[in-house]
Formats: structure tokens, C-alpha cells, sequence
């Protein structure tokens, strides 16, 4: 496999960069981003942070605005952030910022014209992976994160493959996305009319059936204006005091959705998964 680096920074001791490759998965060329700590500089293997951004952002809203280089730093953590959908000429779009380009939603598409190109959940399971694993300095380590979008997206990657992953957080997340305006708008374009295929990618869904659990940190914002109709996180913790998941969700008061919020709180979830990183 290929990748092309396409920029370098340094941060904190350590390094961020850009590459391209092309994907067999998605049937297009995808960019990502990674950070790699000053540690992975010292031949040590770290483990990686996976970060899955929300609707309409690429690899570059985290690493720029969510100010978690100084604690990845610290802790010796990669972060990896992949874009949020296929993109390219032939790639199929819809006029609205929450289907198609940039909204990917961490699912493989079953419909036409989705299914050439959007199998967000291939790429971000296995394919990746892959690549990380062989292209960097890092271990078989790994923990998932995300927001909104990408908070589903955490979450459902995760409960879906409990083995993969250490632990699991979120900001924002849609909790509940079959009763949620972006998910049934999403899941009918990618999955179609069959429900069954959505509570396969729902986190309230699969928390309250779960049989193998993993630790879970989720925090929203208590004035974010999608917390009653698209987020729902009082169904995610209706699930998990059903099957007694372990999940720490908490509501902050006076927080938005936006990366004010995430980089409010971003080394509690850096910290936490840390802590089961390093078991």
C-alpha cells in the first residue's frame, strides 16, 4: 500500500501529517490525518486514538481546533482522524451538508447510488487500520472517538467490534439515530426502508443488547440546539441502565456543539482512555 505525505508540522514534541492514498474500499483517493507523539520519535510502539469528525468536516477540524496535541503528547497517544466520507469526481452527492459528501456516516451503503463509493465502516474497521498499523511506529492498541456524527459513528464501531477496541467516547453524539431526523434522512439513503439494517448502527440499540462491553466516557453540551431532536442521549442511558453498560455520560450546562465544548473537555477523554490503553 501506498500513501503519499502531502504536510508535516511539529507539535508538541511531536508530529502532525497529512497523507492521501487510495483506497480500495471506497473506490477513491482519502486523506487522513495522524499524530504522532514525541514517543513514537524514541522507538516505542504507541497506541492509537481514532477520531471520527461530524457532518461537513474533513481530517483537519480536529487537529486544528480541538487542542489535543499537548495531552497526546503527554500520554504518548496517537491520533489518527480520517475524512468523513468519500470524496472525488464520480462520487455521488446530494444538495443537503447531511447526505453524501462529508456525511458519510460510518455505515456501508447497500443502495445504489451510495453503495459504489460509501462503506465509511470498511474503511474505518479495516482498511485504516491497515495502513496505520503498517506505516507508523504504533501498536495494536486502539481506542475510538468522535463527534456528533462521529460520535455515533464511535460508538456503533466500537460496540460492533468489542475486541478492536480498549475503550470508547464521544461529544455530541446521535445517541438514537432511527428516531432522529439526520439518521432516518442517512439510513434510508445508504441502508434503505429495512429498519433492521438501522438499529445495526444505532449505539442506543446495540448498547441495550450488548453481551461484551467496553468502557464509555460521552459528555454533551446542555445548550446544544440538536440535543432534544437529533442527539437523544436519554436513549443511550435508558440502554446502558438496562444491561448495566458501563457508561459515564454526563450533560454540561451552558456548552454548544461546537469545538469550544470538545476542547473544553478534551483531555478528560484523552486521559480516560489512556487509563485503558494502558491495561
Amino acid at each position: 500500500m501506498t500513501i503519499e505525505n502531502i504536510s508535516v508540522n511539529k507539535s508538541f514534541g511531536g508530529w502532525h501529517k497529512q497523507y492521501s492514498h487510495q483506497s480500495k474500499t471506497l473506490n477513491c483517493a482519502m486523506r487522513f490525518a495522524i499524530y504522532l507523539p514525541p514517543q513514537a520519535s524514541n522507538g516505542e510502539k504507541v497506541p492509537v486514538l481514532y477520531w471520527l469528525s461530524g457532518l461537513t468536516c474533513t481530517d483537519e477540524n480536529f487537529m486544528q481546533k480541538a487542542g489535543a496535541q499537548r495531552m497526546a503528547a503527554k500520554l504518548g497517544i496517537a491520533i489518527v482522524a480520517p475524512d468523513t466520507s468519500p470524496r472525488g469526481e464520480g462520487v455521488a452527492n446530494d444538495e443537503g451538508y447531511d447526505l453524501g459528501i462529508g456525511a458519510g456516516f460510518y455505515v456501508n451503503a447497500t443502495q445504489a447510488p451510495w453503495n459504489r463509493h460509501y462503506q465509511m465502516y470498511d474503511y474505518v474497521v479495516n482498511e485504516l487500520p491497515a495502513i496505520i498499523e503498517a506505516s507508523f511506529p504504533v501498536s495494536n492498541k486502539r481506542a475510538i472517538s468522535g463527534h456528533s456524527m462521529g460520535g455515533h459513528g464511535a460508538l456503533t464501531v466500537a460496540m460492533l467490534n468489542p475486541e478492536r477496541y480498549s475503550s470508547m467516547s464521544a461529544f455530541s453524539p446521535i445517541c438514537n439515530p432511527v428516531k432522529a431526523p439526520w439518521g432516518k434522512k442517512a439510513f434510508t439513503a445508504y441502508l434503505g426502508k429495512d429498519k433492521t439494517a438501522w438499529h445495526n448502527h444505532d449505539a442506543s440499540e446495540l448498547m441495550r443488547k450488548a453481551t461484551q462491553f467496553i468502557p464509555a466516557k460521552v459528555d454533551l453540551g446542555g445548550a446544544d440546539d440538536f440535543l432534544t431532536e437529533q442527539l437523544k442521549p436519554e436513549a443511550l442511558e435508558a440502554a446502558a441502565k438496562v444491561n448495566g453498560y458501563p457508561l459515564a455520560l454526563a450533560i454540561h450546562e451552558g456548552y454548544d456543539h461546537s469545538y469550544y465544548f470538545i476542547s473544553s473537555f478534551i483531555e478528560e477523554h484523552l486521559r480516560f482512555h489512556a487509563q485503558h490503553l494502558s491495561k
